[in-house]
């Protein structure tokens, strides 16, 4: 039912059903399009980012990104099998696969390492430019540079298989709650401006609002009912979803809160709808079925971007064992002992076979969805027949063309009001995490060191673009793109700096005893592994 604010409602408890639990074929069919809608509008965000227009994206042709979306969807659902299923590696004691309902998506993580390293790969040539008679810069279309993503990560997702085999403890000890919890802070807060940028009209060409031209208005002045970047039309578009998601987070019922994102786009859209601006030939023109391979890219490793995406790997890894942690949580199973252990390391080993499986099926790499949780929660619904009805829905919205390509006709305004509320979600994730710290004086600065480089970088992106000089020495200059990389990434910059204070700078006893501040001790689902020591209610279960 929907919740009035102030008006106190009896809560009425459902029947809890667990992971191994039978549940009807219909009952299956519900519960696993709720998860879909939970997560589809993360899924396709990262894709549709991507492979836009502008310096830090793809810019390939309308049937290339119907057909990225489809794979992604397809991957996605086929990860989540994995997932689900849980396989044991023949002749030993390992798992791939956590067993449990978890949703795979394309990780919000590929998004800034995938913008570093097209934005380089267009600074330095290997992707192609033109610029117009009044100096407007085009950024031609560059699919190598998505073959050169899909190469990279593939490399990168070694380091998953090996952390896969390490205990959670050490991981734990290695990349603690002060990393995590800020390198998540800086991946929301720097993706916020491309949030921002679609929300005004898109970050292409017409971004820079020329007066003539192709893109005076966005996204060309081609398009049905096209605007000026910055217009207020744009803006109400945006508004429309961010403020929808807001009030079904006020006023909708679990149901409603828990798909609140799609039910945002889908006021959206009917508001666009109204208005003109959807075009309608790309869902025309679209494959009524599609597959993966469809199209295919040529792959290669772009060493400059090894080291941000292996940065990405670790977050991956993190982020998938807070998810299945927070999921046996939700699923009361136990969270601590060899079986969940076993799930941990079955879950990070489906997200290395994911990885490669995307790699080489043409989509960025995924990762275990948080928001599946919220919806087992909710509803006290465990059942993996739900997720595995998730993963089929997942993968016939892919095979089917014209879905993806409705995906697609979604005016940047909309999307960009989305992406905003998602990656604001991401950054207080961070923030959330960061939370649980004793807040020392070397906390403090560890936090604001790190910080105040990174987000000076996404606010000053050039800031070190001119610092190296220039070379004909290719090797010379093949390590100052990997170096410019780098340090034009910002999550990178904080995740570099935060792990090497972390390790050098002294504990003071005498400033933790004055300045800890007392911990909550009642932690559940993901904080108990953001939380240094597991509570004792969690070795209360069976």
């Amino acid at each position: 039912m929907p919740r009035l604010p102030f008006l106190k409602t009896r809560r009425i408890k459902s029947p809890f059903y667990g992971p191994n639990d039978e549940i009807s074929i219909l009952l299956a069919i519900v519960m696993g399009l709720q998860h879909f809608l939970a997560v589809v509008g993360g899924i396709i965000t990262p894709t549709i980012l991507i492979s836009g227009s502008g310096s830090n994206s793809l810019n390939v042709d309308t049937e290339t990104r119907q057909y990225m979306i489809s794979a992604s969807l397809i991957v996605c659902g086929i990860c989540s099998m994995i997932q689900i299923i849980r396989f044991r590696i023949p002749k030993t004691k390992y798992y791939i696969g956590a067993g449990l309902l978890q949703i795979t998506g394309v990780s919000f993580a590929n998004i800034a390492a995938a913008q570093a390293v097209i934005s380089n790969m267009y600074k330095s040539g290997a992707c192609p430019t033109e610029i117009a008679a009044d100096g407007t810069t085009t950024y031609l279309p560059c699919p190598d540079a998505f073959g050169a993503i899909l190469g990279t990560q593939l490399v990168a997702s070694v380091l998953s298989l090996i952390i896969a085999f390490l205990p959670p403890r050490v991981i734990r000890k290695l990349f603690p709650k002060i990393v995590s919890g800020i390198v998540l802070v800086v991946i929301g807060g720097s993706l916020l401006s491309t949030g921002m940028s679609n929300w005004a009209g898109g970050s292409g060409p017409c971004a820079a609002r020329p007066t003539s031209g192709l893109f005076a208005l966005c996204p060309t002045i081609n398009a049905p009912n096209a605007q000026q970047w910055g217009s207020p039309v744009n803006f109400a578009l945006g508004a429309s979803v961010f403020a929808t998601i807001l009030v079904v987070e006020l006023c909708g019922s679990i149901f409603l809160r828990n798909i609140g994102v799609i039910v945002g786009l889908l006021v959206g859209c009917i508001i666009a709808a109204g208005v003109g601006m959807f075009d309608k030939s790309g869902i025309e023109s679209a494959r009524v079925i599609t597959f993966i391979w469809v199209k295919t890219f040529k792959i290669s490793v772009y060493a400059p971007g090894i080291i941000p995406y292996l940065f990405t790997q670790l977050d991956m890894v993190i982020e998938t064992i807070g998810d299945l942690t927070a999921a046996c949580d939700v699923s009361d199973l136990p969270l601590e002992g060899e079986k969940y252990e076993q799930r941990l390391r079955g879950g990070i080993l489906a997200d290395f076979v994911g990885t490669v499986f995307s790699s080489v099926a043409t989509s960025m790499t995924v990762v275990t969805f948080s928001q599946n949780n919220g919806v087992i929660a909710s509803s006290s619904m465990a059942s993996r027949r739900a997720g595995f009805m998730c993963a089929v829905i997942l993968i016939i919205c892919g095979v089917f063309g014209k879905i993806s390509a409705a995906f697609l006709a979604i005016p940047s305004p909309l999307i960009g009001g989305m992406t905003v509320f998602l990656f604001g979600m991401v950054l207080t994730a961070g923030i959330r995490i960061l939370s649980y710290l004793e807040w020392t004086r070397r906390d403090r600065v560890i936090i604001a060191s790190s910080l105040s480089l990174a987000l000076g970088q996404a606010m000053v992106p050039d800031w070190f673009s001119y610092v190296l000089p220039s070379s004909t020495n290719p090797s010379i200059e093949g390590l100052y793109e990997a170096i410019n990389t780098v340090v034009s990434t910002p999550y990178i910059v904080a995740g570099i700096m935060s792990m090497v204070l972390n390790q050098i700078l002294p504990y003071d006893p005498v400033d933790d005893e004055k300045e800890a501040v007392p911990n909550v001790t009642t932690h559940g689902g993901a904080q108990r592994y953001h939380y240094d020591e597991p509570t004792s209610s969690a070795t209360s279960r069976e």
